[in-house]
């Protein structure tokens, strides 16, 4: 596990000079059960909560609607991003957040669908959190844009701890994982808005029981919406799509608000 989110104590990279951690380890770690420790660590979750109310409201200020996207590594966070923009990039002002320990090589694939992306690299960092999702505001043209994604880091554990200032929370499942993942990290699937199930194409090759996985998210989250879909074969991608647009509709963002100024213009 890497070393900031509670695993370990480490200085953050950033020149804030905080630390992370991961809430949930407090209790369950016989070195972080010191009073002082204890009190130093809420100190650091306090700070990194402030600084996500921020980037809300920098989100706010500018009309966007932010979506955080996690799950664990190969689940089709990228495929899943470069299909939406390619199906709402004419419409709908997209930019993207991209977080990973090294490479820029998912926000390379970003950009070549056309859309503004910026890579953070975590290093060791198995998460994203709200100073690095800050810094990652300024290289994008916010003014711009109606929608941001943040892609989290590949992880199951950790991202589930930290609001990053997003307005929801959006956790992939892939059918190779398994159907026992809302179970096995249920702080993760308490967290989420959205779970998607991915990958259903590969359905009939791997012992995934849907019923299973979804009636597990549901206990853990009775209000969780829940798709099912295939980037691959297009199956089940257009609730993916009415989800975003009725989260923007509701939230009456630039999107909306420039074809009411169209109409009157004409």
């Amino acid at each position: 596990m890497c070393k900031d989110c509670g695993c370990s104590i480490t200085d953050h990279h950033h020149e804030h000079n905080y630390q992370s951690y991961n809430e949930n380890h407090i209790h369950n770690n016989p070195t972080l059960e010191d009073k002082k420790t204890v009190e130093v660590l809420t100190k650091i979750l306090d700070a990194n909560d402030k600084q996500a109310e921020s980037n809300r409201k920098h989100f706010d200020e500018n009309k966007i609607l932010a979506i955080n996207l996690m799950s664990s590594p190969g689940a089709g966070k990228t495929t899943l991003l470069e299909k939406t923009i390619e199906t709402l990039k004419d419409e709908i002002k997209i930019g993207v957040i991209e977080g990973d320990l090294e490479t820029n090589k998912d926000a390379e694939r970003i950009k070549a669908k056309g859309v503004p992306a910026y890579q953070i690299t975590t290093g060791q960092a198995c998460h994203l959190d709200a100073f690095m999702v800050h810094d990652g505001l300024h290289h994008l043209p916010l003014e711009k844009l109606d929608l941001v994604f943040v892609e989290n880091v590949g992880n199951l554990v950790c991202p589930a701890s930290y609001d990053i200032g997003t307005h929801f929370n959006v956790v992939l499942l892939s059918v190779p994982e398994g159907d026992d993942k809302p179970a096995k990290y249920p702080v993760m699937f308490r967290s989420a808005d959205l779970v998607i199930i991915t990958k259903i194409d590969l359905i009939e090759h791997f012992d995934f029981d849907i019923n299973k996985a979804v009636e597990e998210s549901r206990k853990l989250n009775p209000k969780v919406d829940i798709i099912l879909l295939s980037t691959k074969t297009g199956e089940g991608f257009e609730n993916w799509i009415n989800f975003i647009k009725m989260k923007l509709n509701l939230r009456n963002f630039k999107n909306i608000q420039r074809g009411k100024q169209l109409s009157e213009s004409l």
